[in-house]
């Protein structure tokens, strides 16, 4: 679990680098879509996250790896030259929080929030204007949602906004549950 922190706190610092370049040359927009495209491929490829996951393979591989995907995907030069540093550094685990960051800040400066929603089935279009309503309504700002789906929740909604969890899922309500009945 320290690590997991760890990582997210280098992925915040080089977000956040990223992110002042990118607003510099005024490139957010074209940064964050390819960003996007990243986040979609480490779901989908299971390769992928093992070749950014795994110290097995180097720095020299990951940035080769990074290097094919982002010509592929036809990245922007700024991307392909923070992908190939982030490698070179030796922080390519720290991809996915750098994703989750970048958005986050991305978001502040358009107004907006950023707001993880987790479900333990897939939601309905109405079911996602549902949550994003109640959302703009609670904070006042247009939320953007990244909707994500945990089995492991059994039901209800877990509703991630900064620092700040809305956990209504059935799982945690079990575990409280349990807490009071041992402690009974």
């Amino acid at each position: 679990m320290a690590e997991d922190s760890n990582l997210s706190n280098v992925g915040a610092r080089y977000a956040q680098a990223l992110f002042d370049l990118a607003n510099d040359q005024k490139e957010v927009a074209a940064v964050e879509a390819d960003l996007n495209s990243l986040k979609a491929a480490l779901a989908d490829s299971k390769d992928l996250r093992t070749l950014l996951g795994s110290p097995t393979f180097g720095s020299d591989d990951k940035a080769k790896g990074l290097a094919g995907i982002a010509a592929k995907a036809k990245f922007g030069a700024t991307t392909k030259k923070f992908l190939g540093l982030l490698a070179a550094n030796g922080r390519a685990a720290a991809l996915p929080a750098v994703i989750t960051a970048f958005a986050t800040l991305s978001a502040n400066a358009r107004g907006a929030v950023f707001a993880e929603v987790t479900t333990a089935v897939v939601l309905s279009a109405v079911q996602e204007k549902g949550v994003a309503a109640a959302l703009r309504q609670s904070l006042g700002k247009d939320p953007e949602i990244t909707t994500r789906v945990d089995p492991a929740i059994l039901g209800g909604i877990k509703v991630k906004v900064g620092s700040r969890l809305f956990d209504a899922s059935l799982r945690s309500k079990l575990d409280s549950l349990k807490f009071a009945l041992k402690r009974a």
